[in-house]
């Protein structure tokens, strides 16, 4: 076994590696940026090496620095996490040359399945499904057209060396193929170093389905069930679960046997991934095509872990070493349901912004004990088993995971009733005080919850959502769990166009019933008299008999409620709601019992009242007292200026391209410029007709939020 490890990554995944090394015995490094000087990962490792400035380019993307860094410190292997340089077969190779073991699959594997237009054409070879389109390159914006359509749009446009959807575009007419087809190239060239764009059929109603592998040096290789991972924006995964609730026992099946026939096929060994894109209209189960082969440890591999119980990292190092798999295909049992929610820096009210800066307050859900810690514990050694089948290795004992082995249940207020078994897992790699940065992905943090059944999954993930407390960075914690609570997402009614189809308007928050939203009319009323209590004790000229207001008129929703704070209930609307609570002011959390329900809601004074976030939505409380609350109509309202004239950054970031110049005309939606923020390239419109009047920006410049780019008029 390996005596130390190195982590060519930062930030949740190199946390994630490190916690199974320093179990395993094994010593860590870290590297870091200037930008992660001070981050969790680094302060969690053995030793930690600087490797430059926070560009990734300059840092996390060089090689021979990270190979530098191996040498200097005595590791003796080295874990690529995901992204950076995980999918590089030339850094892989570094790494065997340099004497140093890579924790990942071959070589000669990486390059086969890296190129998204190859590994097309060796799956094919290897029998496996293909979604129709033209594997070859393509030379420019007019051939891009002509095989569009040829095709039959809608067609997807890809980046031959893309993934984690960068470098992807879906074209519904000649007009995008056009629009996108050189954007495609460009982020395919800033992300991978490859501006090759390959075309294919969009398949309608997709579900995006992927198959877990895990194989070893010595010809085994294994499927771990699927997940299912349709909840995307702009192709990027926003929840994940295993297993799906679309895929039945056959076409597990049939996906598993093909996706193992790719591997062996190309000599795979670790963890790795096959991504498909199903058909959602079809029950037949054969409707479902190959996109590519991930050639690493992905970011929802918890969700796979919780169902199995194997620790994929250790599984990892394990092969690696050159240790056989202690067990067979028989061994693997799937157990219960997982969902994991992606905790991103964005603003989800604002059309999903990023969102970078301080986190001022980080107090995530507490974790439960993981599902791999003992007793599963599986190394390796001699086994018998070959090709994933027989039994486990000779001379151990390996029971598969069971639900006598799911950890006690986790400290939260669960939505509905007691979920005995549930659990929570958090996977991150931030801390209270640390920085999100512009310069990397914008994922804050993993919210893993394990349940029996995927309706207990969900709604465990409901309640740790609402204990989850982020203040700074705006996040898409509200827009999670309004996923959790819709209907049809509860049904299992997915598609990857789930989020564009249910909020074709943006997010405007998850609708409240007339009952929640009397809930936090009291728990504001609450809120008010505590403060107005705090404000007599500070002040002392009232006197201390006097009592706090405790009549109250609150507006929330647009809806006015009559709220009287008395010393043994709380009435709205002179009905008495039967709540139990606590709130000193300064709380952030408020832990509300109501009959056989709990709230967690999260609390913050606003102007004239609080703004209280629950259940998928933030809720602004205006608070006056009785006797005030009529004079509030009388008041003048403060018109907000119109900005419509101005192109704004909406976002902080870097400005690619600036398409238009001083006097140029310019039409509604015409693209104005592209702004390129956390890896992505956001193109900017014009939100009215008009001629450019200013510009106050250029091409290579970075972008504070609401800079003024330019002026219409």
């Amino acid at each position: 076994m390996f005596k130390k490890i190195l982590v060519a990554n930062r930030g949740e995944i190199a946390c994630r590696v490190f916690r199974t090394a320093k179990r395993m015995g094994i010593a860590t490094v870290a590297v870091y940026s200037d930008a992660d000087a001070r981050s969790p990962h680094v302060l969690m490792a053995d030793e930690a090496v600087r490797l430059g400035p926070a560009p990734a380019a300059e840092s996390y993307l060089n090689p021979d620095l990270i190979l530098l860094a191996a040498k200097e410190t005595g590791a003796d292997c080295i874990h690529p996490g995901y992204g950076f340089l995980s999918e590089r077969e030339s850094f892989a190779r570094a790494c065997a040359d340099a004497g140093i073991a890579f924790v990942g699959p071959p070589p000669n594997a990486i390059a086969a399945m890296g190129d998204k237009i190859e590994s097309k054409k060796l799956a094919k070879q290897a029998g496996v499904n293909v979604v129709p389109g033209y594997l070859g390159e393509i030379a420019d914006t007019d051939e891009a057209v002509r095989i569009a359509t040829d095709i039959g749009c809608p067609v997807m446009m890809k980046a031959s060396a893309g993934g984690g959807g960068k470098g992807m575009r879906l074209a519904w007419s000649e007009a995008d193929v056009r629009e996108g087809f050189e954007a495609t190239k460009r982020e395919g060239l800033a992300s991978f170093g490859d501006d090759r764009v390959f075309i294919e059929k969009f398949i309608e109603s997709p579900r995006h389905i992927e198959i877990q592998l895990l194989g070893d040096q010595h010809g085994t290789v294994l499927y771990l069930g699927e997940r299912e991972c349709s909840i995307q924006r702009r192709h990027q995964k926003v929840v994940e679960e295993a297993p799906s609730p679309f895929v039945s026992p056959e076409m597990r099946r049939k996906m598993a046997e093909q996706a193992v026939a790719l591997a062996k096929a190309v000599g795979y060994y670790s963890a790795g991934t096959v991504e498909l894109i199903v058909s959602g209209a079809d029950t037949s189960g054969d409707s479902f095509y190959f996109l590519e082969m991930n050639t690493r440890l992905q970011v929802e591999h918890p969700v796979t872990e919780a169902i199995t119980g194997l620790d994929l990292v250790e599984q990892m190092i394990r092969v690696a070493a050159g240790e056989k798999l202690a067990f067979g295909q028989k061994d693997v049992a799937l157990n219960g349901w997982a969902i994991e929610n992606r905790v991103y820096a964005e603003d989800p009210y604002r059309g999903f912004l990023p969102s970078i800066g301080r986190l001022v307050r980080y107090n995530p859900p507490e974790s439960s004990e993981t599902p791999y810690d003992p007793p599963h514990s599986w190394g390796g050694g001699s086994s018998e088993a070959a090709d994933g089948e027989g039994g486990p290795q000779a001379g151990r004992s390996w029971t598969p995971p069971s639900a006598t082995d799911v950890p006690s249940a986790v400290p939260l207020p669960v939505h509905g009733e007691d979920r005995g078994s549930a659990y929570v897992r958090v996977d991150d790699g931030v801390a209270e005080g640390g920085e999100v940065s512009m310069f990397y992905d914008p994922m804050i943090a993993k919210l893993v919850t394990w349940a029996p059944t995927r309706e207990e999954a969900i709604d465990t993930q409901i309640a740790a959502l609402d204990a989850f407390e982020i203040e700074g960075p705006g996040t898409n914690l509200d827009f999670l769990s309004a996923l959790m609570q819709h209907p049809r997402f509860r049904e299992g009614a997915l598609t990857t166009g789930f989020i564009a189809e249910e909020y074709p308007d943006g997010f405007t928050g998850a609708p409240a019933s007339a009952a929640l939203l009397r809930t936090l009319a009291a728990v504001a009323a609450f809120a008010a008299t505590a403060h107005a209590d705090r404000a007599r004790r500070i002040d002392g000229q009232l006197g201390r008999r006097l009592p706090p207001p405790g009549e109250w008129v609150v507006r929330i929703a647009g809806v006015d409620h009559h709220v009287a704070v008395l010393a043994d209930e709380i009435a709205v609307d002179g009905e008495p709601l039967d709540l139990a609570m606590a709130y000193t002011p300064g709380d952030r959390m408020v832990e509300v019992d109501q009959g056989d329900d709990a709230l967690s809601i999260r609390i913050a004074p606003v102007s004239a009242g609080f703004r209280l976030s629950t259940r998928g939505a933030a809720h602004v409380a205006r608070v006056l007292p009785a006797r005030v609350a009529p004079y509030a109509e009388h008041l003048i309202e403060k018109v907000p200026p119109d900005l419509s004239r101005f192109l704004l950054a909406p976002m902080p970031g870097l400005l690619v391209r600036l398409d238009v110049g001083e006097g140029d005309r310019v039409e509604a939606g015409q693209p104005l410029a592209v702004v390129e923020a956390m890896k992505m390239e956001n193109i900017l419109r014009a939100g009215k007709s008009g001629t450019v009047k200013t510009v106050t920006a250029a091409a290579g410049e970075s972008l504070a939020v609401d800079q003024v780019i330019l002026e219409l008029e």
